[in-house]
């Protein structure tokens, strides 16, 4: 089933949610919703379930205009970040429920009902645990049941708000390896809220980035993190180094980078920044013209990665990656002279 948003705007009061918010989730696809606290990612989520009515706006299920159904109705599955399971409950009587309280002449037979969950449980990996409480699962465990009974009533769609928020980080990898291979198992369209850049780029097909109630980018995990659509996008996505500064005559001046910027060929300044990751700066001990001089101030070593600050000659803060075998062949030390080239450098006019 596709899912189709169509110029959503919702406030709470004074407080607007969503602003002319537009994008489409293909069948079967998985499409991540990303952005910080309060960016309105939420809030368009339940708008799509139905928890939430829009002030204006549309949502169409398969070109079909499912606004005014209810959440019953529209038949989609919501998983919540703190799983809502029942719990006086066993694992199998909740994944069962939304199965038993359908109205008499819908009501799958008993056995019809055990073997729709039995199957549901292996989906989940959780056969073995059918017997047990909640209260007896670990948070992952709890999570997948909460899945399992969203798939019970043969959801058109799948909503996941922070499914893996009230998680710890080892557990949080686990699942997002797991969701990604029952997501290739059942190609169910899915939409999922997530603050967390690095889960929505390993699960998602599709990321929207959202900011302030707007959609700032919608792309391709790859598209992104390599070609950011603006600033805030580039900012929130991974870490940057920001030089400011000003383009002017096919020239980029930010602070000590001097670049070429054939974008702006005017002779009329134009105030910019300009940015760059922390992997994509080389470490060198020889000037060429293309970078600029620091002073390494830390070094981590965190597994196969180096991270290292340094400071610019302004006392401007830098942060650079290097791969294991990279640092160790250079093996720069603290309070050390070294010169940083950036190898990409993205620049953003400002308004």
């Amino acid at each position: 089933m596709s899912i189709e948003v169509r110029n959503l705007t919702k406030t709470f009061g004074s407080f607007t949610a969503l602003r002319d918010v537009s994008f489409t989730v293909t069948s079967g696809e998985l499409v991540a919703l990303l952005g910080p606290s309060g960016s309105g990612k939420t809030t368009l989520l339940r708008t799509i379930a139905g928890l939430e009515a829009p002030d204006a706006g549309s949502v169409l299920f398969d070109g079909d205009d499912a606004t005014e159904r209810s959440p019953k109705d529209r038949r989609v599955g919501f998983v919540f970040q703190h799983y809502a399971l029942f719990r006086h409950m066993t694992v199998f009587e909740n994944v069962a429920f939304g199965l038993r309280v359908r109205p008499r002449a819908e009501r799958p037979s008993d056995g019809e009902i055990r073997r729709k969950v039995d199957e549901l449980l292996a989906l989940v990996q959780l056969e073995y645990l059918g017997d047990r409480y909640p209260a007896q699962l670990s948070g992952g465990q709890r999570q997948r049941v909460a899945l399992a009974r969203a798939l019970a009533v043969e959801p058109r769609a799948l909503l996941l708000d922070e499914p893996f928020g009230a998680l710890d980080a080892k557990v949080r990898q686990e699942l997002r390896r797991w969701l990604r291979r029952l997501h290739g198992q059942i190609h169910l369209t899915s939409v999922f809220v997530t603050h967390d850049q690095e889960e929505a780029l390993e699960l998602a097909n599709r990321v929207v980035v959202m900011n302030d109630g707007t959609i700032e980018q919608d792309g391709t995990p790859e598209e992104v993190v390599e070609h950011p659509a603006t600033p805030f996008v580039m900012n929130f996505v991974g870490n940057v180094n920001m030089f400011h500064g000003r383009v002017q005559a096919g020239k980029a001046l930010l602070g000590p980078l001097a670049l070429q910027y054939p974008a702006h060929e005017s002779a009329e300044a134009r105030s910019a920044s300009g940015y760059t990751r922390p992997h994509e700066i080389e470490i060198t001990r020889s000037e060429d013209g293309s970078g600029l001089w620091a002073t390494v101030s830390d070094v981590r070593r965190t597994g196969a990665i180096v991270k290292m600050e340094l400071s610019d000659e302004r006392g401007g803060l830098i942060q650079v990656e290097l791969g294991r075998d990279q640092f160790d062949r250079l093996h720069p030390s603290t309070g050390e002279r070294v010169y940083l080239k950036p190898k990409r450098v993205r620049v953003f006019m400002h308004e």
